[in-house]
C-alpha cells in the first residue's frame, strides 16, 4: 500500500503540497476584460513567450485589457517562488500562465495557477492535451481537483511563429472564459 504522504513526494516533487489544506481555489472572475490588468507567467518552454506575448495583444487589442506585467519563471519544474507570486498578483486583475508542454511543467503551472486563484486573482493556465492526466494529479494534490485549466493541442514547442499565433487565436475564448464573465464574440466598444 502506498503510503498518502509518499505519494506527494511523487507527484509533488517540490514539497509545496505539504501546506495546509485550504478552501477552494477559486478567485471571482471578472465581469469583462475591459481595463483589466493582465499579467503573463512564461514558464520558460519553447514558444511560452511568443504565445502569452500574442494572447496578450489579442486581449488588449479586441476586449480592452492591458498587459500589466510579463515575467518568466526560473526553471519549469517548479512552481512560481513567493516574491514573483505576490508581485504579479499585486498588480494583475487576471493572470495567464503557460504552457505546461511536458510532464513537469504541465504540473508546475497548474500549481501555479491554483497559487494565483488562492491569492484572488482569477489565472487562465494553458496545458498541452498530452499532459492533462499529469496537471489534473497536480491539482488534486493541491487539494483543487476541480480547477479548471486549457488544454491545447501537442505540441506547442515545435510550432513556428505564425502556427504560434494562430494557437493563441484559437486559445482566446477559452481564456476570456476561464478568467472573466464576458463572452467571446461581443468585443466591447472600448476595445479597438
Amino acid at each position: 500500500m502506498l503510503d498518502e504522504g509518499r505519494f506527494d513526494h511523487i507527484l509533488d516533487p517540490t514539497g509545496l503540497s505539504r501546506r495546509p489544506a485550504q478552501r477552494s481555489s477559486a478567485a471571482r472572475r471578472l465581469p469583462a476584460l475591459t481595463h483589466a490588468r493582465v499579467g503573463l507567467l512564461n514558464n520558460t518552454k519553447q514558444n511560452a513567450g511568443p504565445l502569452l506575448a500574442e494572447l496578450g495583444r489579442l486581449l488588449a487589442r479586441d476586449y480592452g485589457a492591458t498587459v500589466a506585467i510579463q515575467r518568466t519563471k526560473h526553471t519549469i519544474a517548479f512552481p512560481v517562488d513567493e516574491p514573483s507570486l505576490k508581485e504579479i498578483a499585486a498588480v494583475s486583475d487576471v493572470v495567464i500562465v503557460g504552457v505546461g508542454d511536458c510532464g513537469s511543467c504541465s504540473a508546475s503551472a497548474v500549481a501555479d495557477g491554483i497559487a494565483f486563484e488562492r491569492e484572488g486573482v482569477p489565472a487562465a493556465v494553458i496545458c498541452s492535451d498530452a499532459f492533462e492526466v499529469t496537471a489534473r494529479a497536480m491539482a488534486d494534490v493541491h487539494g483543487a481537483a476541480d480547477f479548471e485549466f486549457l488544454t491545447t493541442p501537442h505540441p506547442v514547442a515545435v510550432l513556428n511563429p505564425d502556427q504560434v499565433n494562430a494557437r493563441a487565436a484559437e486559445l482566446v475564448p477559452a481564456v476570456l472564459a476561464r478568467v472573466s464573465e464576458a463572452v467571446a464574440d461581443k468585443v466591447p466598444e472600448t476595445a479597438s
